[in-house]
């Protein structure tokens, strides 16, 4: 099946999603109105109702869905006031159209800027969010690299360009990322890495073969091929739910 996940900052998202359907989408990825739009999902009951009567009709009940977003509604209010939720990324942001921001990223900028009590710079680093993507070779605005250009961006706001380099920064410009898309200036590389060695080759090919050591790291949890995978990929995560998967299923007997 073709699953289309999209974020509402720009206000966009239900009609890319409409085109989407109408182009043979199989799911798209929604949230109930409390918790929907701005840098959430579009809403499941906009989306409901806009395709009820046409060939992609859901026959989800709106009612059913009014039930549950009206249980939700003091559970966001809460989540506002404590400050879990901010007012300012609950809104549509042309920024993000003019800056080309994923509506994550977006959030997270405000959630560091906040937490170092610096919101009233969120323009500049809106700012600056470009700038970094350009420095570090136009990298695509995606999970993880769109974190990584970002945390930069606030990091050079707070404390001055590059005077402050995540490790991810410092990681991306030497390389192990892959090869930029366009090539990174040597003063930039000066700043971030020094005279450190950057990687001009295929990143995982200096990586040992580990799947024999995966494997045998966790035979006594494996029950299928992915979990190999899955603890290659989030070995700690992966291991803490193998070890309550074990412990659920030795529950049960």
């Amino acid at each position: 099946p073709i699953q289309i996940h999209s974020h509402y900052t720009t206000g966009l998202a239900g009609q890319s999603y409409l085109k989407g359907i109408e182009a043979g989408a199989d799911i798209v990825d929604c949230a109930i109105s409390p918790f929907a739009m701005a840098t959430s999902q579009p809403c499941t009951e906009t989306m409901v109702a806009a395709l009820k009567g046409t060939p992609y009709d859901t026959g989800i009940d709106l009612e059913a869905l009014n039930a549950v977003a009206q249980f939700f509604i003091p559970v966001r209010e809460k989540a506002l006031e404590s400050g879990l939720l901010d007012a300012k990324v609950m809104g549509v942001d042309v920024n993000a159209l003019i800056y080309q921001l994923p509506g994550g990223m977006i959030s997270n900028m405000v959630s560091q800027l906040k937490q170092a009590n610096m919101l009233d710079r969120y323009q500049e680093v809106l700012k600056e969010v470009p700038q970094v993507r350009a420095d570090l070779g136009y990298p695509p605005l995606v999970t993880p690299t769109s974190q990584i250009v970002g945390t930069q961006a606030v990091f050079n706001v707070m404390m001055g360009r590059y005077v402050q380099c995540t490790k991810e920064t410092k990681a991306l410009v030497k390389g192990e990322y892959g090869r930029a898309s366009v090539p990174i200036s040597d003063e930039i590389k000066q700043l971030i890495i020094g005279d450190e060695p950057t990687i001009n080759c295929r990143p995982a090919d200096l990586i040992e073969p580990q799947m024999a050591k995966f494997r045998e790291e966790i035979k006594e949890y494996t029950q299928q091929e992915e979990d190999v995978l899955s603890y290659a990929i989030f070995p700690q995560v992966a291991l803490d739910f193998f070890k309550w998967r074990k412990e659920q299923q030795e529950n049960k007997v």
